[in-house]
């Protein structure tokens, strides 16, 4: 790992040690300690010298996003407020500091034909030499179970084969995002390809023990999250569905990500029910269940757009009328 080079280094590794001894990751924390040390260092600021003023600019001068601005603020106050508590220096120069105001992010969403020409296209892919069949007939149906059912990107990696349970057609998802388990039913089509995959992984693998629904390349592993990532953008080109990410005004559109299928999922879902003369709104809190939310409203945060058409009109008139100079 490059070691830290300002003049607070020797403190960014004890801070960094303290989290670690705390039990907390610190993949993150390093990366936004690093890009605090290259601007201290960039800045010639001298020890003992840290005031508030030196820290005005720095969403300006770290020349990233005000989402990733907020968060190296956010570390920089935490660091600082270890070293008052360590005695190297007599107050949080960041105390008061105030946050970047974030842009506005909108994710992709597919409509419920892009979601069946990025299945369809997903299902092309699959290789039928021996080697690599029953790999990439798990690769497809994890990418059925995130667009089917809403799954995070991890949640189907991690399932056991025990927890989809066949006679009742349901999935057992525990250890999620909000540390909640949860039953849900599955679609008739989602469920028949899980059958479908289990029958053909007993019929060819000889050492069908892995314990995972969804096995991976070496024994007794799951399936992986990094060639999931590439089946998908794979199957995205391939339908025809790519686009690039963009930054207009103060606005975010995003390309689309694996989670952009769980984001259509919700919307397609609300879709469905307002045009068949229900409300959406009385099903958000079932919805907010099945997908694993804590709460209702962390549901309604995927609702930026109504449809994926709305999202395309959006992003034209942004398009058309962002500034020039």
């Amino acid at each position: 790992m490059k070691p830290f080079e300002s003049f607070l280094a020797a403190q960014l590794d004890g801070f960094l040690r303290y989290r670690q001894d705390l039990g907390m990751s610190t993949r993150t924390l390093r990366g936004h300690l690093q890009i605090l040390d290259h601007w201290l260092k960039k800045q010639n600021i001298p020890p003992g010298a840290i005031e508030p003023c030196f820290f005005l600019n720095l969403g300006r001068d770290l020349n990233v996003e005000p989402g990733t601005v907020n968060k190296i603020i956010d570390t920089a106050r935490a660091l600082f407020n270890y070293l008052v508590r360590m005695g190297a220096c007599e107050t949080n120069p960041l105390r008061d500091m105030p946050y970047v105001k974030p842009y506005r992010f909108v994710p992709f969403v597919f409509s419920a034909p892009q979601t069946d020409a990025l299945i369809k296209a997903a299902c092309a892919q699959i290789r039928r030499h021996p080697r690599c069949f029953v790999h990439d007939v798990a690769v497809y149906t994890a990418l059925v179970l995130l667009a089917r059912c809403g799954l995070r990107i991890g949640e189907p990696l991690r399932l056991y084969r025990e927890q989809f349970r066949q006679p009742e057609n349901t999935l057992y998802i525990e250890k999620t995002k909000f540390k909640k388990d949860r039953l849900i039913p599955v679609p008739q089509s989602v469920a028949r390809q899980l059958k479908n995959y289990l029958a053909l992984r007993k019929t060819l693998i000889t050492n069908n023990d892995n314990p995972y629904l969804l096995v991976g390349p070496q024994r007794n592993c799951p399936l992986g999250a990094t060639c999931l990532r590439r089946a998908f953008h794979q199957a995205v080109t391939a339908a025809g569905l790519d686009a690039p990410r963009q930054i207009i005004a103060n606005t975010i559109f995003s390309a689309p990500v694996p989670h952009s299928l769980r984001h259509s999922f919700a919307v397609n879902t609300l879709m469905r029910i307002s045009q068949a003369g229900k409300s959406a709104q009385n099903a958000l809190a079932m919805l907010a269940v099945y997908m694993g939310h804590s709460d209702w409203r962390f549901t309604a945060k995927y609702l930026t757009v109504l449809d994926a058409s709305q999202r395309n009109r959006l992003l034209a008139f942004a398009a058309a009328h962002q500034w020039k100079p």
